[in-house]
């Protein structure tokens, strides 16, 4: 009985999304790329060939960088949005399959990790989101609720990480 009430619940908190205010008002100002990512020095590189379809619509800014070991992609979030895609998401899209990690410790907070295999190439990915004020989510889904109700205030920088393994 208890179960059936929390996903009535969880339901009905899903439909109300739309008639929650959205965050409007004065845009929240891009902030400048860092230089550094965990610790190693960030080189920007070309955009990927999908950036410019993925920047399309989207409250904020797209980047790619390189720390000599991994690629690393940042996107800065003005608002709460449903335009944040988990890169997993994006992977499964792209014909990868994907095998859960387990999470990360970093600084800062964790990452929410996986592997991406497609034919010969296997990718460890990992996530995070980061807000102004310093607080952590491992994954885009942690990050939207608080996002969505204000209890995370923004502009958030999402850091995915994308490395060769084996």
């Amino acid at each position: 009985m208890i179960r059936h009430l929390a996903v009535i619940a969880a339901a009905a908190l899903t439909a109300a999304v739309p008639l929650l205010p959205q965050t409007k008002g004065a845009p929240i100002e891009s902030r400048p790329w860092p230089t550094s990512f965990e610790g190693r020095k960030l080189t920007p590189i070309a955009p990927g060939p999908g950036d410019a379809l993925l920047a399309r619509g989207f409250p904020g800014r797209v980047a790619r960088f390189s720390d000599g070991r991994r690629q690393i992609v940042l996107r800065q979030v003005a608002r709460p949005t449903r335009l944040l895609h988990p890169p997993r998401d994006c992977f499964a899209a792209l014909g990868y399959r994907i095998e859960p990690l387990p999470m990360q410790s970093i600084a800062g907070g964790r990452a929410s990790c996986f592997a991406a295999v497609r034919g010969q190439t296997q990718l460890n990915v990992c996530e995070r989101i980061a807000d102004a004020a310093g607080n952590s989510y491992p994954d885009v889904p942690s990050w939207f609720w608080p996002a969505m109700l204000g209890t995370g205030r923004g502009p958030w920088l999402a850091a995915m990480t994308v490395e060769r393994s084996g």
